[in-house]
């Protein structure tokens, strides 16, 4: 039985699966192996901006410049007989402008012989944009913790046991708690530059690592001190595979979010919601190489506080940015950087009601990344 079956059974109603696909606000077309157009809903008709009527058993190639990289995934969807995908393509279009989308390509599992392409406006491609971006960042930051450490860490100690014998010699009252101040100040000031040299580019060693061990120690971590005021709710899927990753920066990539998600929530009346699922299908072809990579290991962090403000969303994962006072700002960015490191992909969404941070990861498959050779 069918799912629309199902549903006119339930409705009384008779449920036509065009309806359903033309409820979809992506694009979504199917072709034959000659690319022959089989079907579009209505949001592809908008997209190339021509009726159903006008393009159905027509060649793509009419309307989809020559070249295009949807030709290619179309024959490695046919090829594999698996769902592919591709990021942040250019598609241009005989009949209009050039579009910036994610491509994903499918077959039918009935009818092997026809290719369902669906179009996304968004694509994850700018968050794998992104990643580069906050991996460069972190770059220019362990660049200057290491200029920072020869021309400020060094003389910062000169000065601190200056100040030590300095609190030896006074008598006490205001003096000795100026000295104090000056000991705490540039301790403060060398803690700030090695949490920048985090930010190296060091090789990880990576192993199967069970993500709800990460997760409980972030938990319990996170209960000891920064979120004891803070409700904790575990939603995880219990058959979740082991996540290809270092333990240590794991635990250090959930604790500097669940921390941010913590300081966000209301002070007591804190909720943060911890959930993992499996994403299946869909491979990831990162710009300028040459891998399919799978991240079907989903770990998201939702907190219930006022949401993120328009101007420091649109930065959050670069370094020193922060709305927190007193904060260093280097807490998200280390977070995007390792889980970079990681192959992976961080992304939230923001409203007035919480933020959700969304993490995704690749499973551990024997020795090696699970990444699949783009043929």
């Amino acid at each position: 039985m069918t799912l629309f079956t199902k549903l006119g059974q339930r409705t009384n109603r008779q449920f036509d699966p065009d309806m359903v696909l033309s409820a979809l606000p992506f694009a979504v077309l199917a072709v034959d192996l000659e690319l022959h157009i089989r079907f579009l809903n209505t949001a592809a008709e908008h997209f190339f901006g021509i009726g159903s009527g006008g393009m159905d058993g027509r060649q793509l190639g009419e309307f989809v410049a020559q070249h295009s990289p949807l030709f290619s995934l179309v024959a490695q969807a046919s090829k594999r007989q698996t769902s592919v995908a591709e990021y942040d393509v250019s598609l241009s279009l005989r009949n209009g402008p050039i579009r910036n989308l994610a491509i994903t390509a499918a077959p039918m599992v009935e009818v092997p012989d026809i290719i369902v392409v669906s179009l996304h406006e968004q694509s994850i491609a700018r968050q794998i944009s992104n990643q580069i971006a906050h991996r460069n960042a972190a770059r220019s930051v362990n660049g200057l913790a290491a200029i920072l450490a020869h021309e400020v860490k060094n003389p910062l100690s000169g000065i601190k046991g200056a100040a030590q014998l300095l609190e030896t010699s006074v008598a006490g009252g205001e003096d000795v708690g100026l000295t104090r101040l000056i000991c705490e100040e540039t301790d403060r000031i060398c803690d700030l530059v090695d949490r920048m040299g985090l930010f190296s580019e060091v090789p990880i060693s990576r192993s199967a690592v069970n993500i709800h061990q990460i997760l409980e120690r972030t938990r319990r971590i996170a209960k000891a001190g920064f979120g004891r005021n803070v409700e904790f709710i575990e939603e995880y899927d219990p058959s979740l595979p082991p996540v290809d990753g270092n333990a240590d920066q794991l635990i250090q990539i959930f604790l500097n979010v669940v921390k941010n998600a913590c300081e966000a929530a209301p002070r007591n009346s804190g909720v943060i919601v911890l959930r993992t699922a499996y994403q299946h299908g869909v491979r990831l072809a990162i710009p300028g190489g040459e891998t399919l990579a799978q991240l079907p290991l989903l770990v998201s962090v939702t907190d219930n506080g006022p949401g993120i403000l328009p101007d420091i969303a649109a930065n959050l994962f670069d370094p020193f940015v922060t709305s927190k006072s007193g904060g260093s700002g280097l807490g998200l960015a280390l977070a995007a950087k390792m889980v970079g490191d990681h192959g992976g992909i961080i992304e939230f969404d923001t409203t007035a009601a919480g933020t959700e941070f969304r993490i995704s990861l690749p499973v551990h498959n024997g020795d090696n990344f699970t990444m699949e050779k783009n043929q």
